[in-house]
């Protein structure tokens, strides 16, 4: 028998984050951090990160922030997702998320997210909500 794979670790296995460069630096308790370094195949025709990547980085902070509220019990997918671009993110992006309420039912989580560069200046804030769904 197969052993199954630990959820928790579903985040490496995902090669489009491998593809971007992007490291989890914590997933715990409702809260995530990611982190993503530029690079020129990421920037756009300014030279800051493209506004995808920045997308990237808070829808999956916001779901890891989901699941770890559920100690990775299911996987979270995302249903909305409203994002603000405040200045072009340049160097080292620090994506922030946290879970901010649940429904009655449990079944649908809101979260947000920021995303700073490394003078600490703030890129990005989103809000979204998110839908547990049993592993596959």
């Amino acid at each position: 028998m197969d052993a199954q794979p630990d959820p928790r670790q579903a985040f490496s296995a995902v090669p489009f984050m491998h593809l971007l460069g992007v490291k989890r630096e914590f997933s715990q308790g409702g809260r995530a951090r990611l982190t993503v370094d530029t690079r020129p195949e990421l920037e756009n025709y300014i030279h800051a990160m493209h506004g995808g990547v920045v997308a990237t980085l808070v829808d999956v902070v916001m779901a890891s922030a989901a699941v770890s509220r559920i100690d990775f019990a299911k996987t979270a997918v995302t249903l909305t997702m409203n994002t603000s671009y405040l200045q072009p993110g340049r160097g080292r992006l620090t994506a922030d998320g946290e879970v901010i309420s649940v429904d009655d039912d449990g079944d649908v989580v809101q979260c947000q997210a920021r995303v700073t560069d490394a003078q600490g200046a703030v890129v990005a804030h989103s809000i979204g909500s998110f839908r547990y769904l049993a592993h596959r």
